[in-house]
């Protein structure tokens, strides 16, 4: 009942079905029964009250019969970058008790390729059913935007990948409840290629658009005003740099095709390599400006992956507030949309005004609306830092200046 399942299991709920949502994390359960979704998306959490009152939706630490199962659980990378599958497999394993001839099975998971034929088949057959003969499998990415959630389950298209014909077409029949985009059939493993295809070029396209940062701040150069005049040609769209990739996709996804193909894989591996650096070379760019960090105090805004969501896994936010407190500075972080998200190693305040009351300097991490409406003015008056540090082009320079602070920020000349 995550960033996923929660959503897809209210909407399949506000069309009529009758949907149990699972999950091992009892305070989670709990806080569902109560009426209380546990995170954040827009439009949510009226949706999924409207289910639970219905009696459509209820919430389960126990997987219980049912004529299909969706599974939609995390699929984290380990230490050493291999995909960590055992919340898949544990997944399927609560499935086989309670899995019944005509049964539909369905991965979301995102996963290396050939996940759901050699790895979550063998598992379900273990009831004695043989998949494709006995019961349909198929596998189907979740392809939506945090913040646009439950706009982008309906309307985006879904790709279905069944293992056989008749899983593919089982799988676009139950989703045709309530998924107005197209729905593309096609087999499993050709699935699980293309949601991975998909966050790699991704990956690949913000990668370079880091390093052209890293450049333009080598050569003196602007690298907005840059990108700016590059993206005049017909056939060019570099996207923004900014502090790097995060959440549980684009920088976790291409590492899945390294690990299934590292030595066909040279260009995929380096552009995560380029990612994952950017935090690292903000927090050098941050020490240089402020001519040193021990010691200093930095209010930091913004935690989350992406703007105005509340999604903190893999953030490079937190990546950078770590980078600059092993740098020796004191780093009071401020995240609006998840004041307590008890991160390992990272101090977060109640307030913004908690983080700006002592600081030396302001670092934006996070292009939150509620940060990008901030009046300079304002801010000068709640703090006695003079430094500004804009880490995602989201503030105006000259506004900031003429409220009388230092500006700075990634490959800033204007």
């Amino acid at each position: 009942m995550g960033y996923i399942g929660l959503p897809t299991a209210s909407v399949f709920a506000s069309k009529g079905l009758r949907v149990t949502g699972v999950d091992i994390n009892a305070r989670i359960i709990a806080s569902l029964n109560a009426g209380e979704p546990h995170i954040f998306e827009p439009g949510l959490k009226q949706l999924f009250f409207e289910a639970l009152q219905g009696g459509l939706l209820k919430a389960s630490a126990e997987v219980v019969p049912a004529d299909a199962f969706i599974i939609a659980v995390p699929t984290p990378f380990q230490s050493d970058k291999r995909a960590d599958l055992s919340a898949v497999k544990a997944a399927c394993e609560a499935v086989v008790p309670h899995l019944r001839r005509d049964n539909l099975v369905i991965l979301e998971s995102t996963s290396p390729p050939r996940t759901t034929v050699d790895i979550v088949a063998p598992i379900l057959e273990t009831s004695g059913l043989k998949a494709g003969e006995d019961f349909l499998l198929a596998y189907s990415p979740e392809r939506v935007l945090p913040g646009r959630i439950l706009q982008e389950l309906v309307e985006n298209p879904r790709v279905v990948g069944g293992i056989d014909p008749a899983s593919a077409e089982a799988g676009r029949d139950l989703y045709q409840t309530f998924v107005q985009g197209e729905i593309i059939l096609t087999d499993a493993t050709t699935a699980e290629m293309v949601k991975l295809m998909e966050n790699t070029f991704r990956d690949i396209n913000i990668a370079i658009a880091n390093e052209f940062s890293r450049l333009a701040d080598a050569f003196d150069v602007d690298i907005w005003e840059a990108i700016r005049i590059a993206n005049r040609h017909p056939r060019v769209n570099i996207l923004r740099p900014g502090v790097g990739v995060g959440g549980h996709c684009i920088d976790v996804d291409p590492w899945f095709l390294v690990e299934a193909a590292p030595e066909d894989a040279h260009l995929i591996k380096a552009a995560r390599e380029v990612n994952d650096r950017q935090p690292a070379f903000l927090a050098e760019q941050i020490r240089k400006t402020a001519g040193g960090l021990q010691g200093k105090t930095i209010a930091f805004l913004g935690l989350s992956f992406k703007p105005n969501v509340d999604d903190v896994r893999e953030s490079p936010a937190v990546a950078l507030v770590k980078h600059l407190a092993g740098a020796g500075a004191h780093v009071l972080a401020y995240e609006p949309l998840k004041p307590a998200a008890n991160l390992a190693g990272i101090e977060q305040v109640d307030g913004m005004e908690d983080a700006l009351a002592s600081a030396d300097l302001v670092v934006l991490g996070v292009a939150h609306e509620v940060f990008k409406a901030l009046n300079p003015a304002d801010v000068r008056t709640q703090t006695p830092a003079l430094l500004v540090y804009d880490a995602v082009n989201a503030w105006d320079k000259q506004r900031w200046e003429a409220a009388g602070f230092q500006f700075y920020g990634l490959a800033r000349k204007y």
